[in-house]
């Protein structure tokens, strides 16, 4: 019998500990996972599948993922346990293992599936048989599968979501730091119009890590004009640590929607002991209420009023930062993450 990871991309992990051994980086679940299971780990090399998978990618994309489905199906036995670290490769393996009389045993975890392809593939590719095991850090996806899959709870398991505790920690402040700082991190369904509505005038630098090519995510998520105490740049790992350390408070501002967008950035600041400010989106749902203050999507005038109060009560903000110091050893440990996926792996074998 033999574990598999598959990764829907290339992500370097023996590269990756050892920046992490330097401190350079935090360590990545998946290698740790791989070391705890003795696992082989599988990702695309950019060679396409069949003929059929182009019409399949349609629906699934990309066509690299199914060539990787392809090589996985024809590697594993009957005994072999699967586990998908996304649904970008998930579906594609469990459509193809689907027809299978004796297949391995598979585990997917999904991150956003309540959506119109992803909805017609779980359907489609009957997955609700070919998968024996969902798992998702969002309790918003976890009740749509159950119910849109008709899946008992056993079938698809809440999993919080972890961050590397060791190398997000508190510590000092730059020397350099003359004003209170406000900090945001990450792109994916960011919000920063609204924080710029709510800072714009504040005495208050704000700083924003977060960078892409894609001109239409970066014109949704940013204002057109930044204002003046407002600068975004791409920071080191290293530099993204001191950078958290630094801030006041964190915000993390982001459009509605149904799954854990953002909540990245909410629990390495948490793991830093720093105050956090949260959009209370349907899909972060889960992740808040104390230490975190949540906010509605889009209310400026609310997120400037939790960040006037922060900045005010500085004791306060320090305890709701030492608390989410101690949540974020506790529940989002990346330790704590790997043991919880490999024990449902072993189960599954």
């Amino acid at each position: 019998m033999t574990f598999h990871i598959v990764l829907p991309r290339p992500m370097r992990l023996p590269e990756g500990a050892e920046e992490a051994l330097h401190h350079q980086a935090p360590r990545h679940s998946m290698w740790l996972l791989k070391n705890s299971l003795s696992a082989t780990i599988r990702e695309p090399d950019g060679s396409g599948g069949a003929a059929i998978d182009k019409l399949r990618a349609v629906i699934a994309p990309p066509v690299s993922l199914w060539g990787l489905a392809r090589r996985i199906e024809h590697d594993t036995a009957p005994g072999d346990v699967v586990f998908c670290s996304s649904e970008a490769g998930g579906l594609q393996l469990a459509a193809l293992c689907g027809n299978r009389s004796r297949r391995p045993r598979l585990a997917v975890f999904v991150h956003n599936v309540d959506r119109p392809r992803a909805r017609f593939a779980l359907k489609f590719w009957r997955m609700a048989k070919s998968v024996d095991l969902f798992l998702a850090c969002s309790a918003t996806q976890v009740a749509f599968l159950r119910e849109f899959l008709r899946l008992p709870e056993d079938r698809v398991r809440h999993v919080w979501d972890h961050t590397d505790t060791r190398f997000f920690t508190p510590g000092p402040v730059s020397a350099e730091k003359t004003r209170p700082l406000v900090v945001s991190v990450g792109l994916e369904q960011r919000d920063y119009k609204t924080l710029a509505a709510a800072t714009h005038d504040l005495d208050v630098d704000v700083r924003i890590s977060g960078f892409s090519k894609d001109a239409a995510a970066m014109a949704r998520t940013f204002p057109e004009a930044m204002p003046t105490n407002m600068s975004r740049r791409f920071y080191a790992w290293p530099e993204l640590v001191q950078l958290y350390r630094d801030a006041d408070v964190v915000v993390v501002s982001c459009h509605e929607n149904k799954y854990a967008a953002g909540v990245q950035s909410l629990m390495e600041a948490m793991a830093c002991g720093r105050p956090v400010i949260a959009t209370a989106t349907v899909g972060l749902e889960a992740y808040l209420g104390d230490p975190v203050i949540p906010i509605r999507p889009g209310d400026a005038a609310q997120m400037r009023d939790a960040i006037r109060a922060s900045l005010a009560d500085r004791a306060d903000a320090e305890g709701r930062g030492s608390r989410g110091r101690e949540l974020a050893e506790k529940r989002y440990a990346m330790e704590r993450y790997v043991d919880e996926i490999g024990s449902a792996l072993r189960a599954l074998a």
